[in-house]
Parts: C-alpha cells; structure tokens; sequence
C-alpha cells in the first residue's frame, strides 16, 4: 500500500470515528426515561448501605455524592457557583451536657434516675425554696375555674407540680389543653418561679424522657421532672404523700397548694443540641435562549428519609428499630429528578426558559431543605415560573396519579387536561397549593407549583418501603408526563400567573381548637427566638388588618412573651373573639408594638 493509499483510509478511518461518535452522541443526547434507570436509581437509594438516608449521616453523604456524579454525567451544571450543594444546619437531637447536677438540703440527686432535665429547661444555675402548687393549673374558663397559684408567693421559687390532671386518661377532658407540661412551665413563668419541678403521678413508671422536640427553644426558667420516690421524700416532710396529694385533688377536683417548710433546691442544667449539617443539591440547565433564560422552572424531590426509625422518628413502626429505606418515600422522587434532569438537559437546545433541578434535605425534619432554599436561592425567587414537586411517585394503583397545587395558577387545568389526552394513568387534580412537602416553601412566596403524588399506602414510614413493591410502569407514566408538562412550560411564551389557592397553611398537630387565629404561616424552621412569620396567609386576618408582615418575628402576645412556636400555639389560646391585644414584634432588628383585633 503506498503513502498515498495509506493518506486515504486514514482519513476514511477519522471520518468513520467521527460519524460513530456523532452516532453515539446523538443516542446519548435521546436520554429515554427507562424503567431499568428509575429502578438502578432507587436500588442505590434504597439499599441498606444508605441506612435509611438521615441527614447528616454517611448514608447521606452518598446519596448527595451520587446525585452530584449523575448530574455531572448529564451535562448539568453547579447553580451555586462551582458547587452543586447548598449545606445548612440541621438540629438533629439534644443531649445532657457535663455540668448537670441537682442538690436538695445538700442531698446530691442522681441524673437519669432521681431526675432529668426537660427538654425546654433553660441551661444555668438556680437555686431558691420551693412551694408546691397542685397540678400547675391557672384557668379561667367558662367551663372551668381552677387556680393553683391562688393565695401563694412563688416569686423567685422554685414550684413543685404534678404532671397530667385529674383526668389523665380521658382524652376530651376540659383539663386537656392545660395539662401540657411546656402549657405548666409557661403558667410557672408568668407567675414570676424561677425553675419548675414536675412530679411523677402514681401510675407513672419511668421519668419522663430527654427527647427533641423541633421548633422548641430553651426557656427561661429551670425545668426538671422527679422520681415518685424523691418526691414523697420531700412531701413527707410536711405530712403528705403523691398519693394522698394525688387522691385529694382528684377526688374533689379542687386547686392545692401549700408550703414546704425549709426545702432548698440547688441546680446546674446543661443540655446541649446535636447539630448536624444538611444540604441540598441544585443543578442548573441554563438555556441558551436570551429572551428567557433568566426564568427558572424548578423541578425538586426530596431525598432524606428517617433513618433506623424509633421514637419520634415519624416511623409508623417506632418500636422497630431498623433501616427504612424509603423507596418510594422519596427514592422514587429522587429517581424521577435524576432522570428529567438527563433528558431534559440531552435537550437543552429546544428549552426556551432555564430549569433548577433541586434534591431537598431534611424534608422529613420540616422542609428545612426547601425553606432554605427559598431563603438563599441561586436565582432570584420572583423569576421562578413553576414549582413541580415529586414526592412518592412510585406506586400508581388503580392507574392514577394526584396532582396538586392546580389552582395555583388558571394556566394549569388546562394544559393538564391537554396533555394528559391518551395516556395511560388517570390524573386526579387537587386546587390546593399547600401540601406536606416541600412545594410548600414556594407557594408561600406566590410561586405557581404542582405537586405529583401517587398515594399513601400500608408500607409509608416502615422498613416495609422497599424497591420490589415500585411499579415502574408507573413510574415511567408519569416521568414522561412530567417532562412534557415541563418541556411545554419551559417553550412557552406564557408563563403561569400566580393565583392563591387555599390556605398557606397547614393544621398543626395539636388537639387543642383555638378561638381566634392571626392569619399567618409560621416558620417552623426558624431558628430566632419568637414566632417568625413566613407569610400573611389571610389578607383580612388580624395580622393583615394591624400591618404585620413577612419577616417579622412575634416576641409577646397581650404582654406574655413568646420563645417559640409552642409558646405562640399557648399564648393565642388563651385569647377570645373580639379582644384588642398588644403584640410585640421586631422587624429589621428593631422592636414595634402593634395592637391586633381578634
């Protein structure tokens, strides 16, 4: 073969290379959504090596490091900068610190057996007498007038009260929404104690428990729960017993309270929280289109679950200590995320407007990772269009999918019903845009969101969730819809338009009923001391009418000071339709006190 030949099928050879990468470039760039990817996507996320995906965790490290090695290989790139990941404190727990001691006439208690500190003690030192005051009762209702403080000096004192009520075990009691401990501290504060001491009840086993409870800041006073048997140590000094104490109020239903002689009570408390760091992870497929491109369309799914379960975990199978893989919960979601985010960026090229594709962290802790989000968002909230949210997307029964948040903007009903035309799955549509997930966060700030759901069933928040109940057919169904809903939203010169649909919030968990509201979303995450608002939810609501505003964080009601969402929920019950109340609130650093009408 001579130089020249050799010329020729060299060149032949380069083109042959090119037109195959072209070929495979052109395959590659098609990106099907597959059954065979959604499930490699779940099985990683879902394997027992992830252990239930906690934040914070080495299981949740991987996932976000898979996520990251998979947006990469689709060409998406970082939207915070150089980096895909958002990192945020998360407060997982709380644990005694070293310095707990509790000394009473110089009798040194043991911790973890003759008492423990609550969870909303404040930390510090305290000593003072103490008095006892019943069951820490001070009401005024119609229906009820019990008053425990009555008659007594607990000024600078310790109060000694006993937990629940005379009607412990019937849960519609009137006594029900005054039986709360945090509800007893609170009554103990505002009558001037410095720390509180709650005594077991006869039927009481055990201590009450050191446990997290999120949304709770340290309080100002002392606050300590006793065993039975150091309790009737120090009623026997005056000729009582927790029995006869418990039988006297019970039996009469009336208040009792009375001096303990000379008890001193000597204290350090020290409870520490456990803070571990989340993050979200948000990729960005920037449009090459100069009209749009700074619009956003935001496709997000969580992908935290509850770890090994256990008490307050959420587990519906708390006394089953072991990984809940969270397959369809939100594996499933994550799973859809990875694969729009492969197709919808092999198509960048037809995308008119710019598309976020954001993992959620800690949406199983109370959406922290879309709340901050929405507080540090790489682009400018006012130039997101839509909010489409996957959250349990991985078993379609009956052949439908819910889609909420429809009546977020009129765009949306129709363009569902157009595009749902033919398919294979039944679309059951939901107006509220307000949902136990994380495109909560963005209807709060008017963005428009749809949220995919395809239903609660009997394995949701149990380590029965796992990969071999997906339907994948299903799954895929609904992945196909969701990238031609996006890719029409992403083309169209319309974007929607903002309409509210519903409340911006959600019922919170507690039994008790309240005779007034303020018209606000609280922000269940915030870490200030206060109730922080996160929206106006009812332009002619109280709040509304007295000028409050996002932002402001609520410090007292009627002169009572507030420390948390807890304290908020107990302040407002006990205020009547038609009272004209003073509310402290601090906005921009600075303290405002405006009068609110209920």
């Amino acid at each position: 073969m001579n130089e020249n030949s050799r010329s020729f099928y060299a060149f032949v050879g380069v083109l042959l290379i090119g037109f195959v990468l072209i070929i495979n470039r052109s395959k590659s760039l098609s990106s099907e959504i597959t059954e065979d990817e959604i499930m490699n996507h779940i099985r990683y996320l879902s394997h027992d090596n992830r252990s239930g995906r906690l934040p914070g965790t080495r299981g949740s490290k991987d996932v976000i490091a898979y996520l990251i090695k998979n947006l990469k290989s689709y060409g998406v790139h970082p939207a915070i900068g150089e980096s895909y990941t958002q990192p945020f404190d998360i407060q997982t727990g709380i644990r005694l610190g070293p310095a707990n001691t509790l000394i009473i006439n110089k009798d040194t208690l043991i911790v973890n057996s003759d008492y423990l500190p609550m969870f909303f003690s404040a930390n510090g030192n305290y000593s003072g007498e103490a008095v006892f005051v019943g069951y820490g009762f001070q009401i005024n209702d119609k229906e009820l007038k019990w008053d425990d403080y009555k008659g007594i000096d607990v000024k600078d004192k310790w109060v000694i009260v006993m937990r629940n009520s005379p009607e412990r075990n019937q849960p519609h009691s009137i006594f029900t929404n005054h039986s709360p401990l945090h509800k007893k501290m609170m009554v103990a504060k505002d009558n001037g104690a410095k720390g509180i001491i709650f005594v077991s009840q006869v039927e009481d086993e055990e201590l009450y428990p050191l446990k997290y409870t999120p949304g709770f800041k340290n309080d100002e006073i002392a606050a300590v729960v006793l065993s039975k048997n150091r309790a009737n140590k120090i009623f026997e000094r005056v000729g009582w017993s927790t029995k006869k104490i418990q039988d006297e109020m019970n039996q009469n239903l009336k208040p009792l309270n009375f001096q303990l002689g000379f008890l001193n009570i000597e204290t350090s408390i020290n409870i520490e929280p456990i803070i571990k760091k989340g993050a979200n992870v948000v990729g960005e497929i920037r449009s090459r289109n100069r009209e749009f491109r700074d619009e956003y369309i935001v496709i997000g799914a969580h992908f935290d679950h509850i770890g090994m379960g256990g008490p307050g975990s959420g587990s519906r199978k708390p006394e089953a200590d072991q990984i809940h893989p969270g397959a369809d919960d939100n594996a499933s979601g994550t799973s859809g995320l990875l694969e729009l985010a492969q197709k919808l960026s092999a198509n960048v090229g037809h995308l008119k407007r710019s598309v976020l594709l954001v993992a959620f962290d800690a949406e199983e802790k109370g959406l922290l990772g879309s709340k901050h989000f929405i507080k540090s968002s790489p682009v400018d909230i006012k130039n997101i269009t839509t909010m489409i949210n996957m959250d349990m997307i991985g078993r379609m029964s009956d052949s439908s999918y819910t889609v909420g948040g429809v009546g977020t903007s009129p765009y949306f009903e129709h363009l569902l019903d157009s595009l749902k035309r033919d398919r294979f799955f039944n679309l059951i549509m939901n107006k509220p845009g307000f949902g136990p997930s994380d495109h909560a966060a963005f209807y709060s700030e008017n963005i428009p969101v749809l949220f995919f759901f395809s239903g609660f069933h009997d394995e949701y928040h149990t380590p029965d969730d796992t990969w071999q109940l997906i339907n994948l057919k299903g799954e895929k169904y609904i992945l196909d819809f969701i990238y031609d809903l996006v890719f029409h939203l992403a083309r169209s010169p319309e974007k929607p338009v903002f309409q509210e649909a519903g409340p911006k919030q959600g019922q919170m968990g507690s039994p008790r009923k309240f005779n007034v509201t303020f018209g606000i979303m609280p922000s269940y995450g915030s870490t200030k001391i206060g109730l922080e608002i996160d929206a106006i939810s009812k332009e002619d609501g109280p709040a509304a009418v007295a000028g409050m505003k996002k932002g402001d964080v609520i410090k007292s009601i009627n002169n009572k000071p507030i420390k948390d969402i807890y304290e908020y929920m107990d302040r407002l019950g006990d205020i009547k339709p038609g009272m004209t109340v003073p509310v402290l609130i601090e906005r921009k650093e600075k303290e405002i006190t405006i009068d609110v009408t209920f």
